[in-house]
């Protein structure tokens, strides 16, 4: 495995913006059943911008490191520039990521997405999975989600449940 970044072991000896956010306007959980990793976001939104975040994270240190990095990056943001930052330009904000550790940044976007899809929803608002607020296409959005979210269970021989309206299960033989 490549070594860290200067950067990534800085985040992973001194992680910024750790703990829990008293009465937080967003919180978005985020696990990987194959690496065991666990990040939990907190933001606090005022006037559409987040003005703070704080995480826990059970797992590696770049996990740590992404976190760290992730809550540095939202602050300040506006949701919509947050809904913006990829899991690519953290691990860049870091100074790059070994290949095999790139899924930690992938699960920082997604805790950001849960994060913010929870403040929208106090604010009676839904987030598309595609990550835009008013999404026009967004039947095809949560069926293209859905369909990688069976695709990545499959390819680690995790058992889905087909979905109810499938021809697996709408009644009668496939055959």
């Amino acid at each position: 495995m490549e070594p860290y970044t200067e950067k990534v072991m800085d985040h992973i000896r001194n992680p910024r913006n750790v703990g829990e956010i008293d009465d937080p306007d967003g919180v978005g959980e985020i696990g990987n059943p194959i690496c065991g990793d666990v990040m939990r976001l907190y933001i606090k939104v005022e006037d559409n911008r987040i003005t703070d975040a704080k995480f826990q994270t059970f797992g590696c240190g770049a996990a740590i490191a992404v976190s760290s990095m992730l809550t540095e990056l939202v602050i300040g943001k506006t949701i919509e520039d947050a809904l913006r930052l990829s899991n690519r330009a953290v691990a860049e904000a870091l100074d790059g990521l070994p290949p095999v550790k790139m899924h930690c940044s992938a699960l920082g976007e997604d805790a950001l997405r849960a994060a913010i899809r929870d403040y929208m929803a106090k604010q009676g608002q839904q987030l598309c999975v595609c990550g835009e607020l008013d999404c026009p296409c967004r039947p095809e959005c949560e069926e293209r989600e859905r369909t990688r979210e069976r695709a990545h269970a499959a390819a680690h021989g995790i058992e889905v449940e087909a979905p109810e309206d499938s021809p697996a299960t709408a009644g009668g033989s496939t055959n």
